[in-house]
């Protein structure tokens, strides 16, 4: 099987998961009798771990030989967590086995990515060509599920989550390269685990790199959380509320596919502030409540606010990142910028929406701008190379 075939299968076999979960997740929880608070507490609770979780299981994940080995055991353990939601009943049962499950399906990504643009380096291939495809599996498992929970109960959400998770075991194992952690298949040293990890946060430019990322990425907290919300006060029938955040997927599948020339002609730094720009203004048009006719091409900004952010710290991290210390490097982060910067932007998203309406987007103006700063201070350090 082709690399290119195996590692987009993997990804495909993660997002299918998540796509299906973490809209509806919450559907299933509801029927189990838990109120919203509570659901909240369970759905929100790996996120907020996920800077300390990620990094520490990536730590872990750099001590094998392979880098696929710790992704099936990964694979393992959450479909073992998940599983165990089906016969463990309650709150607190639910709150372990849930983070549990999300922590080790979430890690998942960011270590397959270094495998992804090491290979994508070596062969010559657009690391967007098989990420896209988790993207695509992540809109399939959203409308999948969907129309299963037409016809079914709402504990298929919890079913198709443990069958998905168990996929990526077999994606991991079959897909996947057998390619080494450690330069000539070399086991690691043993030793202080965390001294890599340590070099990482003690590196200003590298932790430059990783805000400026976490804060642009994180400026999308409140159009995840109340776009539908506030389209629907803007008068938008769902059908098109669905279109818009269709409209935005795609664009970003688009830009994986075709913008592989443009990303190797701009370089990475440049990637990270056109994402910044793209936000700002994005979030800023959105406040003021755009008629439709303009809203699908300020969806199409997503191809910028989040591809071409993702896309280019990608690039930056593995650039700033010793090679011993590839599997930290990318999951702190993918943990700092998807986990607490996200989930603070999150919590404040909903008093904004409150008080202001659609008018709490431009405090996600502010957070893009703020990243944005950092992203041009990042191109001015002279430490980075073009491809």
């Amino acid at each position: 099987m082709p690399v290119i075939v195996g590692l987009g299968l993997y990804y495909a076999a993660i997002f299918i998961g998540s796509g299906a979960s973490l809209p509806f997740a919450p559907v299933w929880l509801r029927s189990e009798g838990m109120s919203g608070t509570e659901i909240a507490i369970i759905v929100s609770a790996p996120q907020f771990a996920r800077t300390l979780v990620g990094p520490a299981i990536a730590v872990w994940a750099d001590r094998f030989r392979l880098r696929r080995t710790p992704l099936i055991w990964l694979g393992i353990g959450s479909t073992l967590a998940y599983a165990s939601l089906a016969v463990l009943h309650g709150f607190w049962w639910w709150l372990i086995g849930w983070f549990v499950g999300s922590s080790f399906l979430g890690s998942l990504s960011p270590l397959a990515d270094v495998i992804t643009l090491r290979r994508s380096r070596r062969q010559g291939f657009a690391y967007g060509l098989p990420r896209s495809v988790g993207s695509i599996a992540y809109i399939c498992g959203n409308v999948g599920m969907g129309l299963v929970l037409l016809v079914a109960p709402s504990v298929s959400v919890l079913v198709w989550t443990v069958v998905a998770a168990s996929l990526t075991v077999f994606a991991a194992r079959l897909a996947l390269p057998d390619d080494p952690v450690h330069e000539a298949q070399a086991h690691p040293i043993l030793g202080d685990p965390m001294a890599g990890l340590r070099g990482l946060l003690a590196d200003r430019t590298f932790m430059l790199a990783v805000l400026a990322n976490g804060l642009i990425q994180a400026s999308h907290g409140f159009y995840y959380s109340f776009s539908a919300l506030a389209w629907r006060r803007q008068g938008l029938a769902e059908g098109w509320i669905g279109a818009l955040w269709g409209c935005g997927v795609g664009a970003e599948v688009i830009f994986m596919w075709f913008g592989e020339a443009w990303r190797r002609r701009v370089g990475p730094e440049a990637l990270v502030i056109f994402g910044g720009l793209g936000s700002l203004v994005r979030w800023t048009a959105l406040a003021f409540s755009p008629p439709l006719l303009l809203l699908f091409p300020l969806q199409a900004l997503h191809a910028l606010s989040f591809t071409a952010t993702f896309l280019g710290s990608l690039r930056l991290i593995e650039r700033l990142s010793p090679p011993s210390s590839a599997s930290a490097a990318q999951t702190l982060n993918s943990s700092v910028a998807n986990g607490v910067l996200t989930g603070l932007a999150t919590v404040g998203s909903g008093p904004l929406f409150d008080a202001f309406g659609p008018l709490g987007y431009l405090s996600m103006t502010a957070m893009a701008a703020v990243g944005l700063a950092g992203a041009v201070a990042l191109a001015r350090t002279g430490r980075l190379a073009r491809d």
